[in-house]
């Protein structure tokens, strides 16, 4: 990327194990500066460009914050879906979703908020499982049952959505690890031992909650399934709005365009501005 932006193009961590793939994945991660609404700027052939915020009007690629939390529908948030949604436009987003704790949005309310705020805003939730926190897309309602991944997909699949392993390195990942070669290999190992992978379409390898060590982590367990990755905030206040996202290369206007881009893997995870620095690799 030939422009006067930080050296993006390899964001690898010193701590994953190498590989061609991962590299890829972390070069998608390209830089976007935070600049207030309605300007977005991208850094494309080494240029800085303006176009307008609304992302029908000027294609694609898409960024979209794909897991956010708000308050009162998730009790451990303080973030309000109005902050939430003023906070996306003024750091460029094209989007969010609503992925609150194990409880639904209505489409109605989400079609109200959208429309009020003239902005994409799509629902998700984040359903808490035996085999870890999955955000599911295409569900409208809690089911008893659903602390199980597989009657989540049995779910899922009736419905034609999605579902996306949330922060995988929980549970799993372990710091001192990483001074031994062999006890991290063992880590990842008990990581990816974990069912849910087998029923899910992709994982979330940048979460603004987490560290880039933990991150890192989470990358190398979707390299070990050759699985699509996606970025979010992971957003419970303001302050988190804005550190990764998910760049799609086909229009969303709807849950079901974003449930297509999810089932056909066109998307990377993108590290927004201010947080990227402190992935960088000289």
């Amino acid at each position: 990327m030939a422009c006067g932006m930080p050296p993006i193009a390899k964001l690898q961590p010193k701590y994953s194990m190498p590989c061609a793939r991962r590299s890829a994945i972390w070069a998608a991660a390209y830089y976007v500066p935070t600049l207030p609404h309605p300007l977005t700027l991208r850094a494309h052939n080494g240029k800085l460009g303006q176009r307008p915020f609304r992302p029908t009007a000027w294609g694609l690629p898409l960024i979209i914050d794909i897991h956010t939390h708000t308050y009162p529908t998730s009790d451990d948030s303080i973030l309000t879906p109005e902050e939430l949604i003023r906070k996306a436009k003024l750091v460029g987003l094209d989007g969010v979703c609503i992925t609150d704790h194990d409880r639904f949005w209505t489409p109605q309310d989400i079609r109200a908020l959208a429309r009020k705020h003239d902005y994409l805003v799509l629902p998700g939730c984040e359903v808490t499982t035996e085999e870890g926190h999955l955000l599911v897309y295409g569900l409208q309602e809690y089911i008893f049952g659903m602390h199980k991944a597989s009657f989540v997909r049995e779910l899922v699949d009736e419905a034609g959505g999605a579902i996306v392993v949330a922060h995988p390195y929980r549970r799993f990942y372990r710091k001192q690890a990483h001074a031994d070669e062999q006890a991290y290999a063992e880590m990842l190992d008990r990581a990816c031992a974990n069912k849910a992978f087998d029923i899910t379409d992709a994982v979330e390898i940048f979460n603004g909650r987490g560290k880039p060590e933990e991150n890192a982590f989470a990358a190398d367990i979707a390299d070990r399934f050759d699985m699509p990755a996606t970025g979010a905030s992971d957003a419970h206040s303001i302050e988190q709005v804005g550190t990764y996202a998910t760049r799609f290369q086909q229009p969303i206007r709807s849950i079901d365009d974003l449930i297509d881009a999810l089932q056909s893997g066109r998307f990377s995870p993108v590290a927004l501005a201010d947080r990227v620095h402190s992935l960088v690799r000289a």
